[in-house]
């Protein structure tokens, strides 16, 4: 399909919706009252839809009790959620390194209800990762993708940029049991992978990105988004219009792009403590660096059982990309999980193997000997576990002391250059904005 730019889109979508949010609310009907300590008033089916959304139209199970603080003012009910890491992280080995550096995303969102089967939604997410995590980088080892001063990242990951989301929600409730929802964001997440890991319920207390984040979640910050979904019942189709490359260096700014990227992605909610999704599409140019387009396929799995300490999170996924420039097909696999032992004791894991080509990006000769000797393709184990206990210090905040340790596999050929046996480890501080009281 040809290119299109988001602007045009946005400004039918924008008059659109103030048309819309002009009308009458109409008659109270078949209206849905929250309970009145969430603050919320006059909620239809479709501004119930709304408030389950984690990041742009992904879901966590709908039976997980999201921290979520909200409020009623005026003719609007809102939404604020926070999390953020203050953390210290060490590392062994020639390529390990060390850092106090902080992961964080504040998000706010304003639902309006239209008549009896209609609701707006404005959603704004935001992170000082820019500003809190220097050298446009944090240490962690085997962890690949983007650029830092024009160069590839490895061994590090990016910053979040400032803002992670702006994107807008008009959701209309076609029958009893279906809905469509449209969604437009110069900054969001379209229909590509799992619930992106920040806002995930299965990683709530892993202050670091997952190994394989670019090859399952890492649209969630994409430009230019629009997305189309139609829910019935159990099952939600999606499809998704945006511009591929990956966000550029400057990570205060909303960058604009052509819409040139294509995704779909199946939903299956079989019970409230369950989600499912498969989902494919074709990137154009996604990393600055490298030559040529992606096709990217995942599925996921996400279940949460509810527990006296809150729930127990977890998630399987796998996450494949093709590229047309090298023609390899890489994989990788995550099992991740978090456990509330007591109401102030959490246990977690995130267990993964992904398929690495990319290791040696910053070092071409080097890159192109290990080619030649060992293949192109080098498959690494990261292995977490770690623990957070709760700590009262703020009433509207839940504060946390946690620490985790990550170990690695990888093959023969690339310990000269990790060490026999690479190691790393977190101790960090936790705060999250508290959830309402029911």
């Amino acid at each position: 399909m040809g290119r299109i730019r988001l602007r045009g889109v946005l400004a039918v979508a924008v008059s659109f919706i103030c048309a819309v949010a002009g009308q009458d609310d109409g008659e109270a009907g078949p209206t849905q009252q929250a309970p009145s300590g969430m603050g919320m008033v006059d909620m239809n089916s479709s501004s119930m839809f709304l408030m389950n959304l984690a990041s742009g139209t992904a879901v966590n199970p709908a039976g997980w009790p999201a921290p979520m603080n909200m409020r009623h003012w005026g003719h609007w009910n809102t939404m604020f959620m926070g999390l953020g890491f203050l953390s210290d992280i060490q590392q062994s080995g020639p390529r390990g390194g060390d850092k106090l550096y902080s992961t964080n995303w504040f998000m706010a969102s304003a639902e309006h209800r239209i008549g009896t089967s209609d609701a707006l939604e404005a959603v704004l997410m935001l992170s000082l990762e820019p500003a809190m995590i220097t050298n446009r980088r944090y240490p962690e080892l085997f962890q690949t993708g983007e650029t830092a001063y024009g160069l590839p990242l490895t061994d590090a990951q990016h910053p979040h940029n400032f803002i992670m989301e702006l994107g807008f929600h008009y959701v209309h409730q076609l029958a009893e049991d279906a809905t469509l929802d449209l969604y437009v964001a110069p900054v969001g997440d379209p229909a590509l992978g799992p619930t992106a890991f920040p806002h995930r319920a299965s990683a709530m207390e892993l202050p670091e990105a997952p190994i394989s984040h670019h090859w399952q979640d890492s649209t969630h910050v994409a430009d230019d988004v629009v997305t189309a979904g139609v829910q019935y019942k159990k099952v939600k189709l999606e499809a998704s219009g945006f511009d591929g490359s990956e966000p550029g260096e400057n990570r205060w700014i909303i960058q604009q792009g052509p819409i040139n990227s294509w995704t779909g992605r199946l939903w299956f909610f079989p019970a409230k403590y369950w989600a499912a999704q498969v989902s494919a599409g074709r990137l154009a140019h996604p990393e600055a660096l490298e030559p040529g387009d992606q096709t990217r396929v995942t599925a996921s799995v996400e279940y949460t059982l509810p527990m006296p300490g809150g729930s127990w999170a977890s998630t399987l996924s796998w996450g494949r990309i093709h590229s047309t420039a090298t023609l390899r097909n890489l994989n990788s696999y995550l099992a991740e999980s978090e456990l509330p032992v007591t109401r102030r004791n959490f246990i977690t894991g995130r267990f993964e193997l992904v398929d690495k080509d990319d290791l040696f990006a910053d070092d071409l000769e080097l890159q192109e000997q290990l080619d030649l000797l060992y293949g192109s393709t080098f498959r690494i184990g990261a292995y977490t576990l770690g623990y957070t206990r709760d700590v009262d210090l703020f009433r509207s905040v839940e504060t946390g002391i946690g620490a985790n340790i990550s170990l690695y596999s990888l093959p023969d050929s690339i310990k000269p250059y990790y060490g026999g046996h690479p190691a790393g480890g977190n101790i960090f501080l936790r705060f999250r904005l508290r959830r309402s009281e029911l």
